[in-house]
């Protein structure tokens, strides 16, 4: 079993990336954030899991072993798959689902594309006493460097929200919303944080509707 890859970042895309492990390029799915801190030809190490299938082995990135405990534990939640689990920590940091499975937030799981309200509730009931908050903090990832130009960072957000669950539409209006909350994104924006500060806003807008 492949528990963990160091070496070199051949490439990074909106929802993968390849490291080259002693001659080999090993491509793995992963978050927006624990992308955003690897970076084309430097060293760069991601924990991992394997998921096996009949038809295919697939290797998920985690920046830290948390991220993975918590991804390992979603995946034995009845109907949640590596993709639907990886969207759970796109949206949310691994604390703060151990807080929300704990606590009986179904609420907190509503906020990822995918999963509806009876959904989250299966998801809370399943996961009891099985995530323990640790007391930790988020911890963020280094933002990669500005690119030049008016928003050039636009339709990568647009492809990873779309990738994530959400409709183009859905998405480009959320990433405007951002913006005019944040006009700083607009020029010194990156992928990583525009996609940081839209996901928020999205379940920021989630939760207010919710909450009527």
């Amino acid at each position: 079993m492949i528990s963990s890859l160091t070496g070199t970042v051949e490439s990074v895309g909106l929802n993968h990336a390849v490291l080259t492990v002693s001659g080999f390029g090993m491509r793995f799915s992963a978050t927006p954030q624990t992308l955003a801190g690897l970076h084309r030809g430097e060293a760069g190490r991601v924990l991992t899991s394997m998921v096996v299938r009949e038809d295919s082995m697939t290797l998920f990135g985690f920046a830290t072993e948390d991220e993975r405990e918590v991804f390992e534990v979603l995946l034995g939640v009845s109907g949640v798959g590596p993709r639907l689990a990886l969207a759970v920590l796109a949206v949310h940091d691994p604390e703060t689902v151990r807080v929300a499975a704990s606590t009986g937030d179904d609420k907190a799981f509503t906020k990822v594309p995918g999963i509806g309200p009876k959904g989250a509730r299966r998801i809370v009931l399943e996961l009891t006493d099985k995530l323990v908050p640790t007391g930790a903090t988020a911890s963020g990832t280094e933002d990669q460097p500005a690119l030049a130009g008016s928003m050039p960072w636009m339709d990568r957000v647009l492809e990873a929200l779309t990738g994530l669950g959400w409709t183009e539409k859905d998405a480009e209006k959320a990433v405007r919303d951002t913006i005019r909350h944040e006009p700083e994104l607009e020029e010194s924006g990156t992928v990583a944080s525009v996609l940081k500060s839209t996901l928020r806003h999205l379940g920021q807008g989630q939760s207010a509707r919710s909450g009527r």
